[in-house]
């Protein structure tokens, strides 16, 4: 048994010995997914890297994400240093340009100026807009590799409450309702012997389907925040503007197929494209997942119809892009 003399001491490490620049070394290393995954946890997120030092529009973020429990935009800005009003600057230009975002603004120290003013910017902006401050620590105990800690010094006014607490497994009491109706589903499928893999349980959001080609997957989402419930075929394969280019020119047979108009996102400057049914739920509605169940099921069943077919298919000798359009 461990005595009270025998407690180590947490030490403080500088960040500049583990990350000399914030371009070259502290925003390559926080895009790493596992990496990532400490920030989301902070803020009880689904975080997703779509890509470092990325434009959009005219603008260019040091990390662009999507939080895939809502699939919006998460901007992450990042200063290795004191806040400065530059940084601020640029994120009032993202806001102003992108309409609905989450922004995100790392930095080893918040003056009192800087929190205020994304105090100020929460209560001001409605729910399209979401301001972030974390300051970043590193801490060892005796000689261990230092690890980082990410403390929130201003959020959304409704946030708490929007995301409620983290439990000690990590899970919000949100996302603690993903595993049961991932389960649920599961069951469902098999009672009415459904062609679809049954999914196994998982805490995420989403779950995800291999189909006979890399780069190309169909998933299921949910999210709890925009009250929705979407199926989409996600391209991240190279030559993806080419691949998604091929099946726009089908897009009317394809939609017939499926039975509905389809929503076709290129999203050329970022890592993904997708094509995308979705459905207005309330996933935390309990009473009314067997609905919601039937929908995904018949939906997923409809995309797995038509594209595993036509994907492996596609012949990038045959398309031809719009010199004008095609930026990649």
């Amino acid at each position: 048994m461990t005595t009270a003399n025998e407690l180590a001491r947490l030490e403080r490490v500088d960040l500049r010995t583990v990350w000399t620049t914030e371009a070259q070394d502290f925003t390559p290393w926080l895009a790493q997914p596992e990496n990532l995954a400490v920030l989301s946890e902070a803020l009880n997120m689904e975080l997703e890297t779509e890509g470092q030092e990325e434009r959009v529009g005219p603008f260019r973020a040091d990390i662009l994400c999507r939080d895939m429990q809502d699939d919006s935009w998460v901007l992450i800005e990042n200063q290795l240093e004191r806040t400065d009003h530059n940084h601020l600057g640029q994120l009032l230009t993202y806001a102003a340009g992108l309409q609905t975002v989450t922004i995100i603004w790392v930095a080893q120290t918040f003056t009192d100026e800087h929190r205020a003013a994304l105090d100020w910017l929460n209560e001001i902006t409605d729910e399209r807009f979401r301001f972030f401050g974390l300051e970043i620590e590193l801490w060892r105990i005796g000689e261990s590799p230092p690890a980082p800690k990410f403390n929130i010094v201003s959020r959304p006014n409704d946030w708490a409450s929007a995301t409620q607490s983290v439990a000690a497994g990590g899970i919000s009491a949100s996302g603690s309702l993903h595993p049961r109706f991932w389960t649920r589903f599961r069951e469902y499928l098999k009672e009415i012997d459904s062609p679809l893999k049954p999914p196994t349980s998982t805490n995420k959001p989403y779950i995800s389907y291999g189909i006979r080609k890399g780069g190309f997957s169909i998933g299921a989402y949910r999210s709890t925040l925009y009250k929705r419930t979407w199926v989409d075929l996600r391209i991240t394969a190279p030559d993806r503007i080419a691949y998604f280019g091929l099946l726009m020119e089908m897009k009317d047979d394809i939609e017939s197929e499926i039975g509905r108009p389809l929503d076709w996102r290129e999203d050329p400057g970022l890592k993904a494209s997708h094509i995308r049914s979705a459905h207005d739920t309330d996933p935390t509605d309990e009473a009314d997942w067997n609905r919601q169940m039937k929908w995904l099921d018949e939906t997923l069943q409809a995309f797995f119809r038509v594209f595993p077919q036509r994907v492996p298919k596609l012949d990038l000798a045959d398309w031809q892009p719009d010199d004008e359009s095609y930026d990649e």
